[in-house]
């Protein structure tokens, strides 16, 4: 099937606009920023003007969700368009000595997909889909560059001794913060690329644990965070151990903010500010590692959970999107969409038609104000916590825990998010049917795994 994928796409058989009227494609993805890390969604603590003038310019979404409540399975999901009930990798396995379980080489990836229409590819920051050299590598998955980590264990620390430029790794004084050296990197890029056109996937690093940012960026926070200076967050051995963690997680969110700007003011000043489409999400809910505080910042937005939770917090996430003269500024969007619509979008903006076995559905039409079509349901499964399997059906979320130890027909509890976005009260008593409608979902969205199995799978 992949074969056939490439040589029709490569053919340009699906070719279905000009070069010329191909966008600039630039998505940015957060490591484990929640739904209310950003000022633009009711962050209180810190600001983040520059994701925020994505909002005010474009398009806020409100009901968009994670691929997975992990790193590797989300980037999976982006990468082939397929939710975790079908997509390669569908946790975080490591392999020894650097990098993750690959996604095989016949996954035909968004990189491929674009580079079929006419666009160059390059990713930078955290990879986790293959060790170098290996199937899943970014550079045999349809990336023409990739720079950053490859390994997300070596992610761990903003501090590396080394990185990777495609397959040459590159060795580093352990002094230098690799965000710094990430964004350079990806701005050099864009301006060589700039006459187009070009996808550019930016899954940066901040701000998954270790807490850890230049001091230029925390010392505005101490004194704001002045109860939490004696407060150590600790990592793994990542150190320097951080100090304050409150005003590290704050001066990493200016950070990335900062970068955000660059980017959009690097396309000004090369001309293509028009014709680029920068969207932003983050990969899953906050964590609760080396000091960080959710609660105190309302990280999950008064949602239920976090990372590694299939519940609100653990995988409803930001998405903001910004395309001058073709979304009207300022507009939100309540669409129910999650991160396997990504592919099929890209594609729609490309002009080449998406491959049939995504389970995404294209939100362009959403984009433009147009009628949009919608999900039947969305699905999420994880193997870790005991087995979890989620899903969204209109206005209602059904959660299944501890799968492994209860078996597959563990008790479905049901939220009517409508009423009760927080989830505080399971009504799977008073609806049978949608605990019904569960099964049917939990059943014809999971397909086998080698890899990933839950316990009555074995």
């Amino acid at each position: 099937m992949r074969i056939l994928l490439i040589l029709l796409l490569g053919s340009g058989l699906w070719s279905l606009v000009s070069a010329a009227e191909q966008p600039n494609i630039i998505y940015i993805l957060l490591d484990d920023a929640g739904y209310g890390d950003l000022s633009c969604y009711g962050q209180k603590k810190f600001e983040t003007p520059n994701v925020d003038r994505l909002a005010v310019e474009g398009m806020k979404f409100t009901n968009h969700y994670s691929g997975s409540t992990v790193c590797a399975p989300t980037r999976s999901v982006l990468m082939s368009g397929l939710h975790t009930g079908h997509t390669p990798s569908r946790g975080n396995k490591e392999i020894r000595p650097v990098g993750q379980h690959p996604i095989p080489a016949n996954t035909f990836t968004i990189a491929e997909a674009l580079k079929s229409a006419g666009y160059t590819t390059g990713a930078f920051g955290k990879w986790g889909l293959g060790s170098p050299g290996s199937e899943g590598d970014p550079i045999h998955q349809g990336f023409d560059r990739f720079y950053g980590y490859n390994c997300q264990r070596n992610a761990h620390t903003y501090y590396p001794t080394w990185l990777f430029d495609n397959l040459k790794k590159v060795t580093l004084d352990g002094k230098t913060y690799s965000h710094d050296l990430i964004m350079a990197e990806s701005l050099k890029w864009i301006r060589e690329k700039k006459d187009g056109p070009f996808f550019a996937f930016f899954p940066v690093t901040i701000p998954h644990a270790a807490m850890h940012v230049p001091e230029r960026y925390a010392k505005p926070f101490r004194s704001k965070f002045a109860e939490f200076e004696k407060k150590v967050g600790k990592y793994g051995n990542n150190k320097p151990f951080a100090t304050n963690p409150a005003a590290q997680f704050a001066g990493m969110m200016t950070a990335l903010d900062e970068g955000v700007g660059q980017i959009l003011d690097l396309l000004k000043e090369l001309g293509i500010d028009d014709n680029t489409i920068v969207m932003l999400s983050s990969d899953n809910g906050p964590h609760k590692e080396g000091g960080h505080m959710p609660d105190y910042f309302n990280s999950n937005g008064g949602l239920r959970g976090y990372k590694r939770d299939l519940y609100e917090g653990g995988i409803r996430c930001p998405l903001v999107v910004r395309w001058p003269g073709k979304i009207k500024p300022g507009t939100t969007s309540d669409h129910i969409s999650a991160h396997w619509d990504i592919f099929p979008t890209c594609c729609e903006l490309a002009g080449v038609k998406a491959p049939a076995i995504l389970d995404g559905i294209s939100f362009v039409p959403t984009l433009l104000g147009k009628k949009q079509a919608a999900h039947q349901y969305l699905y999420w499964e994880f193997f870790e916590g005991g087995g979890k399997r989620a899903a969204r059906i209109g206005k209602w979320k059904v959660v299944q825990n501890k799968i492994n130890q209860k078996g597959k027909d563990a008790p479905i509890e049901v939220y009517d998010l409508s009423a009760d976005p927080a989830e505080q009260n399971d009504l799977a008593a008073r609806q049978p049917g949608v605990v019904v409608q569960a099964k049917f979902i939990f059943e014809e969205a999971h397909t086998p795994s080698a890899i990933w199995r839950f316990k009555w799978e074995h």
